[in-house]
């Protein structure tokens, strides 16, 4: 019997001859806070069919989520009625709708994203340290026109300037016999900062001599990894211009200085590990990250690709930009660190 204000279709027979036997519960793609969906939405929208019981990530894309009915016959009806349709309670989005799988692979096991720390001690891992507002607003706006003045280097979903030594993605390194000279006189102010940062250690030369600046279009972040060992000293500064993200922090017992992500060819946001310690803090604009020891040796550390992130239940959108600048000092010589399980230099 059609409910009020709603007449089923008839199912799309192409695409549901081939779908699992009918469940309760729904996995959805196109929808989510990546997109301006909030899971509130999102069971709104359903629950035009039946009771919805919850609505969960289906992984870290955001735009990806898994409906739970309490009865197949309702998540039957809202297949039938929005698989390969436009939804006009959740924005006009064609959704992918199918029956969600038992029991899928384990590397492709969804997970919920951790809880977001709004500062480094509520994060709780050693070694990282965030100052907020640690440049001005009219610093940060010098800051993004000294570097829209100078040429970028366009790399596939994003664009690049390095100065001191060029970064090299091919390798994850840098090659120390080839200087670019000085870094720029722009970040001057930056690096007199630095050196009363919180955690920063006594340092007899140069703090750093290498800046790479990223430009993150809406929507673009950065796979899980952990800065080679071998290529730079221990301390990271990451200063955040233009626009808001999130960053999560991975710790893998049984992994290595490669995510696996990276190993397997997997999706690096539906990699789940029972063993796996994952935590995220939110990096607003103006504010400044160092990772140091412990979070820099052997936290792999990820922004997701999302154009929302969830801060504490707010819905917190991303700029169409965000300009990061990357601090670090060239190793010339091979890592001794403790971590040598995540240590290019130590591990074969």
């Amino acid at each position: 019997m059609a409910k009020s204000g709603y007449t089923r279709p008839p199912p799309v027979a192409e695409d549901t001859a081939a779908l699992p036997a009918p469940s309760a519960v729904l996995y959805v793609a196109n929808c989510g806070p990546a997109v301006g969906l909030t899971h509130d939405d999102v069971a709104a929208a359903f629950g035009a069919f039946g009771e919805v019981e919850g609505v969960s990530a289906a992984d870290d894309s955001g735009a990806r989520v898994i409906v739970r009915f309490r009865e197949p016959a309702a998540a039957g009806a809202a297949m039938a009625a929005l698989h390969g349709r436009p939804c006009g309670r959740l924005s006009g989005r064609v959704l992918h709708i199918r029956y969600s799988v038992p029991a899928p692979p384990k590397a492709a096991v969804a997970v919920s994203a951790p809880p977001v720390a709004l500062s480094s001690s509520e994060l709780g891992i050693p070694g990282i340290h965030l100052v907020q507002e640690f440049v001005t607003a009219a610093e940060e706006q010098e800051l993004l026109a000294a570097v829209d003045s100078r040429p970028w280097k366009r790399l596939a979903k994003r664009r690049v300037q390095h100065y001191g030594y060029e970064f090299l993605y091919e390798t994850r390194n840098v090659d120390s016999k080839q200087f670019l000279g000085e870094l720029p006189s722009f970040v001057s102010k930056v690096l007199d900062k630095i050196v009363t940062f919180p955690g920063v250690k006594n340092c007899t030369g140069k703090l750093v001599d290498q800046l790479t600046v990223n430009e993150y279009p809406c929507g673009v972040g950065l796979s899980p990894h952990i800065d080679t060992h071998s290529a730079f000293e221990e301390m990271i500064f990451s200063l955040s211009l233009a626009g808001p993200c999130i960053m999560e922090f991975r710790q893998y017992p049984k992994g290595s200085w490669r995510a696996p992500s990276v190993v397997s060819g997997a999706d690096e946001g539906s990699i789940q590990d029972p063993q796996c310690t994952r935590k995220a803090v939110f990096l607003p604009p103006r504010s400044m990250l160092l990772m140091s020891g412990e979070g820099r040796y052997a936290w792999h550390h990820y922004i997701p690709h999302h154009k929302v992130d969830d801060v504490a239940g707010q819905v917190i959108k991303r700029n169409s930009r965000r300009v990061s600048f990357t601090l670090r000092k060239v190793r010339m010589g091979l890592c001794e660190c403790e971590y040598g399980q995540f240590c290019d230099s130590q591990s074969k």
